[in-house]
């Protein structure tokens, strides 16, 4: 009975490990490409099952999109979503970080088939799926997944910072009709998604990175009025950028794009 308990408890931290379905709140130019980073490993030192299976990415997968969430040490480092299908659509990869629903994620690979897009600045916690998406309308996804501890310097959880603290803290902000307003630095580049106003409505940021026309991020803050939603993009720069107003998926109120 003793040996029996045993296993059962090894069985249920090892389900724990792994990654689970989740369930989360509902709600269109490339950063640099994720370059695979091979892992070195010396004769002497050969590699345990235990450590290539941590090296190895999580994935969600759709016909037509692959998005992962991998550690530094795999081939899909950060949070990638790769292109599978040569079709009209375009895939995405949405995620919410460090299990807080109040600020979702999105990014857009519009590059073509077999492309890989993505960014490497995650959370301790990560919950994404897949998405498909004809223009700016999405018309499938895929099942919520969540996966812990594979950021070796996960992004930290930032949830009190309000638009007049994102706008201290930055260097360009824009803004649209008083109810939303996009700001960035760019020393270890961070951008802001802000709410300022009292409505039914969300705050979005929508922008590139790093001069490349095929990647569009998003930030669509979900949390109401004076609470704002942030992504870091380390050294890389934003060069295109504008701030949004939704009413779900139907856009309200925006800016044109502005080049930084």
């Amino acid at each position: 009975m003793a040996l029996k308990r045993t296993f059962i408890a090894t069985a249920m931290l090892v389900a724990t490990a792994l990654s689970i379905d989740g369930a989360a709140a509902e709600v269109g130019p490339r950063p640099a490409s994720v370059a695979a980073v091979p892992t070195a490993v010396p004769v002497s030192a050969p590699t345990t099952a235990t450590e290539e299976a941590a090296a190895d990415p999580t994935c969600a997968r759709l016909k037509g999109a692959e998005v992962c969430v991998g550690p530094d040490g795999s081939d899909r480092p950060g949070i990638t979503v790769e292109d599978t299908a040569d079709d009209k659509l375009h895939p995405a990869v949405e995620y919410y970080l460090n299990g807080y629903l109040g600020t979702k994620y999105v990014i857009h690979n519009l590059a073509r088939n077999g492309e890989v897009r993505g960014n490497r600045e995650i959370g301790k916690t990560v919950t994404f799926r897949a998405s498909l998406y004809r223009g700016g309308h999405r018309v499938k996804y895929g099942r919520w997944k969540t996966v812990q501890n594979v950021a070796k310097y996960p992004v930290k959880r930032d949830t009190r910072t309000t638009p007049a603290t994102a706008q201290a803290k930055s260097k360009v902000c824009t803004s649209t009709k008083a109810a939303a307003s996009t700001c960035f630095s760019e020393r270890k580049t961070v951008v802001y998604a802000c709410d300022t106003k009292a409505d039914e409505y969300q705050a979005r940021a929508e922008y590139f990175v790093g001069g490349d026309p095929t990647a569009r991020f998003e930030i669509h803050q979900l949390a109401g009025l004076n609470t704002c939603g942030k992504a870091e993009h380390g050294e890389l720069s934003i060069s295109m950028y504008r701030a949004s107003v939704f009413d779900h998926g139907r856009r309200k109120a925006t800016r044109l794009y502005r080049y930084n």
